[in-house]
């Protein structure tokens, strides 16, 4: 007989409350326009990109290189704000899917209570968006979503740190299917 345990089963544990809103962690603002056509979404911004206000801040998220390698820019050598003018001259917005949650450190494991972004405002401030990329498995979990809207989706291997089991190299190749058929 196994041993009793006092943790009681998933089904009779009473349900997790509901965040509050100073427990919640709130991410960055979309950058994106009228001219947008491509819109990266990555799941919520890292620790580190949260402290600096700033997408994909942590200095080993391939983000910026893997950009940069697509469009032709040396996006990581540029100051930040020069990095998003960069993106969306060659109409290519940045965002996230979830807006708020809680979330120890930044392991996408760890999310707790995710509010997704308001998406529904998305045609307007983007009319002409045509292809949504999704940076990793968490985020494109709203691939389906997306898709059902009729945008073009495509999901991509994550540019986390956390995520080493393909190379730069690797990634940059399945990376170029954010652009295929959709360049401007």
């Amino acid at each position: 007989m196994p041993p009793k345990s006092s943790t009681p089963p998933a089904a009779t544990r009473p349900p997790t409350p509901p965040a509050t809103p100073d427990e919640l962690e709130y991410g960055l603002p979309p950058v994106i326009d009228r001219h947008t056509r491509v819109l990266v979404l990555g799941s919520f911004p890292g620790a580190a990109s949260l402290a600096a206000r700033q997408y994909y801040a942590h200095p080993r998220n391939q983000f910026w290189p893997l950009m940069g390698a697509l469009l032709g820019e040396p996006l990581p050598d540029l100051p930040y704000v020069e990095r998003l003018n960069r993106m969306l001259f060659h109409r290519v917005g940045l965002w996230d899917v979830l807006g708020a949650c809680v979330r120890p450190g930044s392991l996408d494991a760890d999310i707790r209570h995710p509010q997704a972004n308001d998406f529904e405002r998305l045609r307007a401030l983007a009319p002409s968006l045509r292809r949504v990329g999704f940076n990793g498995g968490t985020s494109g979990k709203f691939a389906p979503q997306f898709a059902a809207a009729g945008y073009e989706t495509v999901v991509l291997p994550s540019s986390s740190p956390a995520h080493a089991a393909r190379s730069f190299a690797q990634k940059l190749e399945l990376w170029r299917a954010l652009l295929s058929q959709s360049r401007p």
